[in-house]
């Protein structure tokens, strides 16, 4: 899978989020990940330090900007500003998860659309592009005037379940409308039916589940999502599911965001198994949670880094 031409000289950095992962896509790309100092100042200011000469070099800085959303992106805006004084080639902020994603446009009168905030703040560090994994919508992709290459979790996922699967009765449920997408590549993947959770959202975080389009009876019904947050969708998708007559409720989602009551919630007896990437690393709590499984999105981007720096085309990477 891996190009076999001779790349342009490159630098993978990681922050705090994203360290292990750093890691891990520099082991793939056979580098060591680059040599650099991140902590805060005792009023809590972000402080780095690159520890090794990058003039010349193109930089990549895997960096979630998940929980907490603010100190990660401040501190991918602040290594970049040092890139920059540093007299990088480039610099590409490898985000896994993009923090911010969900507010992508005006739900309601007098309210921001943060997402694009935040890529304007991204372009104002001086970055020249951007990686990033599973984009809660695609056209976020057009907040950006540099190249943004959208990268899709839904093939690792695959990768990471189809053992388990691949002899069962399986349907495939998009946990609402606009997940039909995302469902649909992996019911084309396992060549088997799709079925959708008609659902009202009633708040933020808070959402009912009404009726089912499709059969599951008799079948293990694998929902799939971009990402888990409270994991209340899910418990109630999941519910549903059991009462329509799945015998297994799997779940497969591109981020473990986790937040708030989630680990209680996905203990649910409802779901019998969870499996999410590695874009956000795990919180202490469900690393013990025996049902969760992670798959490893750094192979994806670490081919992807390879061949940006081969100017290859990404996008045959994602067919």
């Amino acid at each position: 899978m891996v190009s076999t031409l001779h790349p342009r000289p490159f630098r993978v950095f990681a922050g705090s989020s994203s360290h292990e992962l750093g890691n891990q896509i520099a082991a793939h790309l056979g580098v060591h990940l680059g040599d650099s100092l991140l902590s805060t100042f005792a009023d809590g200011e972000t402080r780095f330090e690159i520890r090794e000469n990058v003039r010349g070099l193109d930089v990549y800085i895997v960096q979630s900007t998940s929980f907490p959303v603010n100190h990660n992106l401040m501190e991918l805006l602040v290594m970049c500003d040092a890139f920059r004084r540093a007299s990088v080639r480039s610099v590409c902020a490898v985000l896994p998860y993009y923090g911010y994603s969900r507010q992508d446009r005006k739900p309601a009168p007098r309210t921001p659309i943060t997402a694009r905030l935040v890529a304007d703040l991204i372009e104002a560090a001086g970055f020249d592009r951007l990686i990033s994994v599973d984009l809660h919508a695609g056209q976020i992709q057009g907040f950006f005037s540099f190249p943004v290459d959208h990268l899709f979790s839904m093939n690792t996922l695959f990768q990471g379940i189809r053992e388990d699967l691949k002899d069962k009765e399986l349907t495939v449920v998009s946990p609402d409308a606009g997940g039909t997408e995302r469902a649909r590549v992996m019911a084309k993947n396992f060549q088997c039916p799709l079925a959708i959770v008609d659902k009202r959202r009633e708040a933020p975080n808070k959402a009912k589940a009404m009726n089912l389009i499709g059969d599951v009876k008799g079948r293990v019904a694998l929902l799939v999502d971009d990402m888990i947050d409270t994991a209340g969708t899910l418990v109630q998708a999941s519910t549903l599911l059991k009462e329509q007559g799945a015998t297994e409720v799997w779940v497969a989602a591109s981020h473990g965001v986790f937040s708030g009551p989630a680990l209680e919630r996905l203990e649910d007896k409802s779901i019998d198994h969870v499996v999410v990437t590695d874009t956000i690393p795990l919180k202490e709590g469900f690393k013990k949670l025996s049902k969760l499984r992670v798959v490893t999105v750094a192979p994806l981007i670490a081919e992807t880094i390879l061949r940006i720096q081969r100017n290859d085309s990404v996008s045959a990477l994602l067919e």
